[in-house]
């Protein structure tokens, strides 16, 4: 792993949007929306199914190096490791409308579900739909019994059913119905498993977690989580492409055979997809290695063979392997593999799928992207549906909120880093540094509780990740319940407005006190200061639940693919405690 980096101290805010806009200026045919990180294909037939991916950033060329004709319509990019927000989501659902109905293809992670699911919630509320979300859930290395609650992982195997799916909605003209059958059909026949040397440095980060120079991992996802298994001393590659295809062919693995590969006849297609640390060279070598034991071993000849960048690790030392059974698939949905096939084969504009055909260019300046506008502007708040308190009390318990998770960064990202991919400090920094600076601006000056919420709920839509998520959810539940109150700024006011929003959050989330989330410290919280009606009573409570959160196994989030168990906090319940303990102080 090397931690040198030309931009060694770049952000989300400086690199993601600077590869983005020499994406669009060396493909003419592509255009985007700078604000919200989404790039999009400006002729886009609204008349067809449109299909919308994202993620974070870090993985290129997924997801905004697939937009084009025949394959996505819009990507939406995240902070690196990160989910985009709900808002990022929603400029994409209005760059490419659809009459036809929208369908969005994401990989199985916390975030990108939570925020997906509320911009195709929001959208359906807006007349937009059909909406349906396809999830790609392709990983073998986790097992049954352990990912039963979550589901497998998204790995890069599912650009397979992305492609299959884009081809029949723009190509093909499928209907809406039939595109959703068909890439459910094409994801369940799926399977992947990665191996790494090393993890990916994230650039801008410190004290990143190394394996050992006689280790390697299998196992390994695609955000720095450790892997399920680590060999040492270091194997034989053939070892290494033996024990991968293994754990994705043998049907007696009752934890692993998701899909049949026993039938000879059955045509398969191989994806060997580069993790973006290694060189052509060795990834070729690789490829061969992976065909030699497929043949040998499995009795398996790839009817089509895809090698290369296709979702990697920023520059991590690793590959992955992915087997569709694309006749499992065709039985599913009584259709020929030759039509699936012909799907594949299918020519798209995409600059980064191989073989892709550009077709007419116009050139761009540096500053041709177009801008849409895809946020209403916020009503007047009438004087009857405003709560207000002392402006200078709203101003401290803010700020002092903000200052203690921003002071609180350097551990949460530590933290975050061993048990997944570390963005949750910084996540909640630049959210905290964005609300301060509306502070800043005055936004308390009347001391509108409401006009507070609404700038906060801003700063929190920008923040993506499943943090983001899940405080952007809260605060709008809050919002709707406090101004629906029209009584008197009390606590017991914000103990039963935040009661009923806490509730309305759990309509959107199946975590709970105990699966070692922010809800560990969320919930308990909320129910002592409804009894209570003590906030201070209930910031000791959300102490000792954030304490307790170092010895619960985690069941949500990419946590859950950690192999093995450390003795830290959870991020995010220690960065609302912080949050929460700073208003307490702002009170004093």
């Amino acid at each position: 792993m090397s931690s040198k980096h030309y931009f060694p101290s770049a952000s989300a805010t400086s690199l993601v949007p600077r590869h983005l806009s020499a994406l669009v200026r060396a493909n003419p045919h592509l255009d985007w929306i700078s604000s919200e990180r989404v790039i999009y294909d400006p002729s886009h037939d609204a008349s067809t199914v449109s299909v919308i991916s994202g993620g974070g950033s870090g993985h290129e060329p997924s997801w905004s190096g697939f937009v084009g004709s025949g394959l996505l319509a819009a990507a939406v990019c995240g902070d690196i490791f990160a989910s985009p927000s709900t808002k990022q989501v929603l400029a994409a659902v209005d760059a490419t409308r659809s009459n036809a109905g929208t369908i969005f293809l994401i990989t199985n992670y916390t975030g990108d579900k939570l925020h997906f699911g509320l911009a195709a919630e929001k959208a359906k509320a807006n007349g937009l739909g059909p909406i349906a979300i396809l999830y790609g859930t392709d990983d073998v290395s986790i097992g049954r019994s352990k990912c039963e609650t979550v589901g497998r992982r998204g790995m890069p195997g599912h650009v397979i059913t992305m492609k299959i799916v884009c081809a029949a909605a723009a190509g093909k003209r499928y209907s809406f119905e039939r595109c959703v059958e068909l890439g459910t059909a094409v994801n369940a026949a799926l399977v992947s498993i990665g191996s790494a040397l090393d993890h990916c440095h994230v650039p801008g980060r410190q004290n990143h977690e190394r394996l050992g120079d006689d280790i390697c991992a299998i196992g390994a996802g695609i955000h720095n989580e450790p892997a399920q298994m680590k060999i040492s001393p270091f194997p034989a590659v053939e070892d290494v492409v033996n024990r991968c295809l293994d754990l994705l062919c043998d049907s007696n693995d009752a934890e692993r055979a998701f899909v049949d590969f026993l039938n000879k006849e059955d045509e398969v297609v191989l994806l060997i997809n580069n993790y973006g640390g290694l060189s052509n060279l060795e990834l070729g070598a690789l490829t061969d290695e992976v065909l030699v034991q497929l043949e040998e071993k499995w009795g398996i000849l790839p009817v089509r063979i895809f090698s290369g960048a296709f979702e990697t690790s920023l520059n991590a030392p690793g590959f992955s392997v992915s087997l569709c059974n694309l006749s499992v698939a065709s039985r599913t949905i009584n259709a020929p593999v030759s039509e699936l096939l012909d799907l594949l084969d299918a020519p798209t504009t995409a600059p980064s799928w191989p073989k892709s055909s550009p077709g007419r260019l116009t050139l761009k300046t540096a500053n041709g992207c177009t801008k849409i506008e895809g946020v209403s502007p916020r009503s007047t708040i009438p004087d009857d549906e405003d709560m207000k308190v002392d402006p200078l009390l709203l101003d401290r318990m803010i700020r002092k909120g903000c200052e203690a998770a921003i002071d609180a960064e350097p551990k949460l990202t530590h933290w975050d880093m061993v048990m997944g991919d570390g963005d949750c400090g910084e996540a909640v920094k630049g959210a905290c540094e964005a609300i301060l600076r509306q502070l800043d601006s005055d936004i308390q000056h009347r001391g509108s509780i409401i006009s507070f919420l609404f700038s906060a709920i801003d700063a929190i839509d920008d923040m993506g990740g499943t943090l983001g998520a899940i405080f952007g959810i809260l605060l709008s539940a809050l919002l709707s319940e406090l101004r629906d109150s029209a009584q008197a700024p009390t606590a017991a006011t914000f103990a039963a407005a935040l009661t009923r929003a806490v509730e309305a959050l759990k309509a959107h989330t199946s975590a709970r006190e105990g699966d070692r989330t922010v809800m560990d410290v969320l919930l308990p919280f909320t129910e002592t200061f409804t009894q209570t009606g003590d906030f201070h009573a209930a910031l000791q409570v959300a102490k000792e639940k954030a304490e307790g959160t170092r010895f619960l196994k985690p069941k949500f989030g990419r946590a859950t693919y950690v192999g093995e168990d450390r003795a830290l906090p959870d991020p995010g319940a220690w960065a609302l405690y912080e949050i929460l303990n700073g208003m307490g102080i702002g009170m004093e």
